[in-house]
């Protein structure tokens, strides 16, 4: 036991792997899907029949490819994990299909970043199990179509608006949205984190360290982690005053928000008295690219009621004035 602790020690890769559940007890979190998967796969065994396909979305880390391994190993299959970004031609594809074996899960991750002209490819794969290949070019073209296996695909992505209406439609055992943790359940999984890589932590500190989680199960793990090394390299224990110190060293504060979060509802604030204010001017303001924002910064100021979407542009709340500290002016009284 001590050999293989060593062992999951010195490979980062293979610490993420150690603490991603094993089976469905372990799993925390997401109820409804656990059950409607539960429901799905049971049936399906029960028919002796291949479970059909499977979409799942929402903000990363919060599990989608931790249900595609548990789903997997609970029909007792072997898991094809690719990406979307991966796949960049035709040819890439068919040969991903074609080598997958009677039974097997293909696992895409990030799907919307398929092109169409590869979905056009899984629509037949899908729904008929067979794949299309045009072999030849011009008046000599002709199509030659070939029997897969039968399979059933899981698919990842964080962007479902990107992928096609036919491509979604064809995902016939259902489409799954994950949602944000509670900080009871960042809890759970981080005691059961804390206990894999060996970690002596009270129960004061794993709250804490939830609480700043971003209701993340990704993000309270990278935490944990880093509150281990804060407390190895100075020497100290791991409680709460240790996990304080780790966490301003971070710039994590007590909300979970990190500088740049903080840096714009300061700059929407003080530059642009509270907005409305367009994205671009946000960014340019910060240096920042406009995606960035959007996608990784925004999401998480507005579930925590600190921004708003106006047609406008964006608009700190009373509750983002509060957050750093400042005034909101009466314009702003009104907003949650």
């Amino acid at each position: 036991m001590a050999n293989e602790k060593n062992t999951i020690e010195k490979s980062p890769r293979s610490l993420d792997l150690a603490l991603r559940p094993v089976d469905w007890a372990e799993y925390v979190g997401q109820p409804s899907i656990k059950e409607n998967l539960r429901i799905l796969l049971t049936a399906a065994k029960g028919r002796n029949h291949q479970p059909e396909h499977v979409l799942l979305y929402g903000p990363p880390g919060l599990g989608k490819t931790t249900l595609a391994h548990l789903m997997t190993k609970e029909i007792g299959a072997s898991l094809r994990a690719t990406s979307g970004p991966a796949i960049e031609r035709v040819g890439d594809l068919a040969s991903i299909l074609t080598n997958l074996s009677s039974g097997d899960v293909l696992f895409i991750d990030e799907i919307h970043r398929l092109n169409r002209t590869i979905e056009e490819v899984l629509y037949p794969a899908m729904e008929s199990g067979v794949l299309d290949i045009v072999i030849g070019k011009g008046p000599s073209a002709r199509t030659v179509q070939l029997e897969l296996p039968p399979f059933t695909l899981i698919a990842a992505t964080t962007r479902i608006s990107m992928l096609s209406a036919p491509l979604r439609s064809r995902f016939s055992g259902g489409t799954f949205r994950l949602v944000y943790y509670s900080d009871s359940e960042i809890a759970e999984i981080l005691k059961r984190s804390a206990k894999i890589l060996g970690i002596k932590v009270d129960d004061e500190s794993i709250n804490e360290i939830a609480s700043r989680s971003r209701a993340t199960p990704r993000t309270a793990n990278y935490l944990l982690k880093r509150c281990r090394d804060f407390a190895e390299v100075n020497e100290e224990p791991l409680n709460l005053k240790t996990v304080k110190k780790a966490l301003a060293l971070l710039e994590i504060d007590e909300g979970g928000l990190n500088q740049t979060d903080r840096d714009i509802l300061t700059i929407v604030v003080e530059k642009f008295g509270g907005g409305p204010v367009g994205l671009k001017t946000i960014a340019a303001s910060l240096s920042e690219e406009e995606a960035t924002i959007e996608e990784v910064h925004e999401p998480y100021l507005m579930q925590l009621g600190l921004l708003e979407r106006t047609p406008r542009g964006r608009a700190v709340t009373k509750k983002g004035y509060e957050h750093i500290g400042s005034d909101a002016p009466r314009s702003q009284q009104s907003l949650i």
